[in-house]
C-alpha cells in the first residue's frame, strides 16, 4: 500500500526532543547544574510500535505459546499492518475465538503451531474458517508481584 493512504497520528514521538526543551524551575533565568546532564527518557511507544493506528494491545489468557516465553497474563504487541509469512506468530480468529499461535506454511499446507506440546497443530483448510487479527510484535512479560497485582485486581 502507499503511504498516501494513511492520515498522520497526532502522535509525533519523541525523536526530536532535545537538552533545551526542559523547562526548569528556576525563575531567576539561570538554569540548574545538571540541566546540562539531562538526557531524554525512553519513549516505548516510539521503541515498540512501528504503526500505531493499526497496533493494537491484547492480553495472552492461553498457556499455548509457553515454550517461546508468552505465559498467560502477558500483553502482547500486535500490528495489523504486518503482512503473515511463514514462522511469524499471530493472533488468528478461529470459529470465533481469538488465539496465539506460530503461522506454518509449506507448498501444499498451512496450519498454526503452538509452542506448548500440550496443544494440538490446527490445521487450516476450506473447512477452519481463519481470520488473521495481526502479528505479535512483542511480548510484555511482567515479573514484579506488586505490578501483577495491581493489573489483575481482585473483583
Amino acid at each position: 500500500m502507499s503511504s498516501e493512504f494513511f492520515s498522520p497520528t497526532a502522535y509525533n514521538g519523541t525523536k526530536e526532543f532535545n537538552q533545551n526543551d526542559i523547562n526548569t524551575a528556576n525563575a531567576t533565568g539561570f538554569g540548574a547544574a545538571a540541566d546540562d546532564y539531562a538526557e531524554r527518557g525512553i519513549d516505548l511507544n516510539e521503541q515498540l510500535i512501528m504503526n500505531k493506528p493499526a497496533t493494537y494491545f491484547f492480553r495472552m489468557n492461553s498457556e499455548a505459546m509457553l515454550d517461546v516465553g508468552i505465559y498467560a497474563g502477558d500483553v502482547l504487541i500486535v500490528d495489523r499492518s504486518i503482512t503473515i509469512a511463514t514462522e511469524k506468530i499471530i493472533v488468528a480468529a478461529i470459529n470465533g475465538t481469538l488465539m496465539v499461535r506460530r503461522y506454518k506454511q509449506t507448498q501444499n499446507n498451512s496450519w498454526l503451531e503452538p509452542a506448548n506440546k500440550r496443544f494440538a497443530d490446527i490445521i487450516l483448510d476450506k473447512n477452519v474458517p481463519l481470520k488473521v487479527w495481526g502479528v505479535v510484535t512483542c511480548v510484555i512479560h511482567i515479573i514484579d508481584a506488586a505490578l501483577i497485582a495491581f493489573n489483575n485486581p481482585k473483583k
